[in-house]
């Protein structure tokens, strides 16, 4: 009977199992790949670290000039550096509402066509209609700005408001044209945030007796919210740091004005225009465009900083 019990213990007690080194030994191959990929990383952060350190560099050398004044740059409205005048206001109203026009013709017509595909189309059309939308975002920016310059401006604006009403160059014009181009961003991010919830929120939806448009519009879209509102901040930032659309089509002179029938500098076309230019190196009007330029990388930092805050809090979590 002891002998019996013992056996029984025996086959009751679990094998003890060593653990098994699944890593095994590392490849040459992929000791190679590991030593690229940390090469490629390095090199993407010393060249970001060197552009803003050259920007900073540059920028000092304008606002350490005796003839610029802080309280003029940021609180004046005329700019005119072949005068000693360096109001930055002209330049930055107009590179935001080119930027807010882009926004309102990219943001409802993006955020429908990623609606449509996500809760819509069928696989087959969705496979047709994807690539074909993201077509618009491979189309060189010049292309873009002939077009709101040979089409957009004279056939549509002009034609609908007036020649009288409408100046050839305009931000109107551009602004519609930049919308058409982030168009596409838009509505690929929302589309991967509205295909990313899960599917028993729907179906719960429609045990509901809710609709298709409801579920979309009331179930969908708020669960979604943190993706389509960083899509919406990237593609902010994508317009504010145009340059080939703004420099052809909203105009070459820095003025002050909130109509956008009129033609207005952006700052990025400015940058274009002055860089290109006959003007001396290490002058006032030389080292204006590196201030212009690191007040652009504020801004578009502070949206890229305000896209990750958006996701981080009204992020939704699903098991």
């Amino acid at each position: 009977m002891e002998q019996e019990a013992r056996v029984a213990v025996e086959r009751s007690t679990p094998l003890s199992i060593s653990p098994i080194n699944l890593r095994g030994k590392p490849r040459f191959g992929e000791n190679v790949i590991e030593i690229i990929v940390f090469i490629c990383g390095a090199i993407s952060i010393f060249t970001t670290t060197a552009i803003v350190i050259v920007l900073f560099q540059e920028a000092w050398l304008f606002f350490g000039s005796p003839e610029v004044d802080l309280a003029e740059f940021f609180g004046t409205t005329t700019w005119q550096p072949e005068t000693g005048r360096f109001g930055i206001w002209p330049l930055m109203t107009s590179t935001l509402i080119t930027s807010i026009i882009a926004l309102m013709v990219a943001v409802p017509l993006g955020l429908g066509a990623a609606i449509y595909l996500s809760e819509y189309a069928s696989p087959q059309a969705r496979g047709y209609l994807k690539p074909i939308l993201e077509v618009l975002a491979g189309v060189p920016t010049v292309v873009y700005g002939y077009f709101a310059l040979t089409f957009v401006t004279p056939v549509i604006l002009q034609g609908l408001l007036g020649k009288g009403n409408v100046e050839i160059y305009n931000m109107l014009s551009a602004g519609l044209t930049m919308g058409i181009m982030i168009l596409p961003l838009v509505a690929s991010m929302s589309e991967d945030a509205l295909s990313a919830v899960p599917r028993a929120l729907r179906e719960g939806a429609y045990g509901l007796g809710a609709t298709r448009l409801e579920t979309s519009l009331r179930i969908v879209v708020p669960a979604a919210l943190s993706g389509i509102l960083a899509a919406v901040i990237v593609a902010m930032s994508r317009a504010v740091g145009e340059t080939m659309i703004v420099a052809l089509a909203a105009g070459a002179g820095p003025r002050f004005t909130f109509n956008p029938l009129q033609a207005a500098e952006t700052m990025t076309g400015h940058i274009a225009r002055i860089s290109g230019g006959d003007i001396s190196y290490a002058s006032i009007q030389y080292t204006s465009i590196f201030a212009i330029a690191l007040v652009l990388f504020f801004m578009t930092l502070l949206l890229n900083l305000l896209s990750g805050w958006v996701v981080s809090r009204f992020r939704e979590v699903y098991e």
